[in-house]
């Protein structure tokens, strides 16, 4: 198993060193500055002199992740807000932990796309071609499936095992945007007669969902 996740890692980060999404870097390093005033396209460089091997680090992913929420599931990401030293590289990680019959809801990485190799048990997932089809496939233990960029994308376990993933992006920083947080929680709130005509449901329904999504 410790042998097929490196070469999952190898194959993608020499791929994503000559298709990287992000723009390419102009120097050996630029250890993103997360407290800098500046603002730009990405991060500024912290000075050389202040870059240590901890900007280059992160253990964040080596253990599951708290799955107690109303989907079961969690995403932990290893990007650039994470492991500052991602700056300028172009790509990422994370890791994804399922409850039997947990859910990463649909949503969207407007910067990148995904590859997601399967840790541990089995998830479903797919994707939705902007012709409105869904690609989707069981995926086991080793498996390992692309989303493609900026497309609807999910994973759910319908297994009675816990799962896991770990997921890489062409992106130091790929966003994500989840279809109902972004249309039912929105703050202001997307009003209630778009969402009413959108989905074909009454604006009573609408306030239903939209309350699922209000701040705890």
């Amino acid at each position: 198993m410790k042998t097929l996740t490196t070469c999952f890692l190898i194959i993608f980060f020499f791929g994503t060193s000559m298709v990287a999404s992000d723009p390419d870097m102009l120097q050996d390093i630029c250890v993103a500055d997360l407290s800098s005033a500046v603002k730009m396209n990405g991060f500024a460089c912290k000075a050389a002199t202040n870059v240590t091997a901890q900007d280059f680090f992160f253990t964040g992913l080596s253990k599951p992740g708290n799955v107690t929420n109303a989907v079961g599931s969690v995403v932990t990401p290893a990007n650039v807000e994470k492991i500052p030293g991602l700056n300028t590289l172009g790509v990422s990680m994370a890791r994804a932990d399922y409850l039997p019959g947990g859910l990463n809801p649909p949503h969207v990485h407007p910067r990148a796309t995904e590859i997601v190799f399967v840790l541990e048990g089995s998830i479903d997932v797919g994707f939705i071609t902007t012709g409105n089809v869904l690609i989707s496939k069981t995926l086991k233990k080793g498996e390992v499936f692309v989303f493609p960029k900026g497309l609807v994308h999910f994973q759910k376990n319908n297994g009675d095992k816990p799962a896991s993933a770990l997921a890489a992006f062409n992106s130091q920083f790929p966003g994500t945007q989840s279809m109902a947080m972004a249309l039912f929680g929105a703050k202001p709130a997307v009003p209630d007669n778009v969402l009413a005509q959108a989905f074909q449901i009454d604006a009573t329904e609408v306030q239903t969902i939209k309350s699922k999504f209000a701040p705890k």
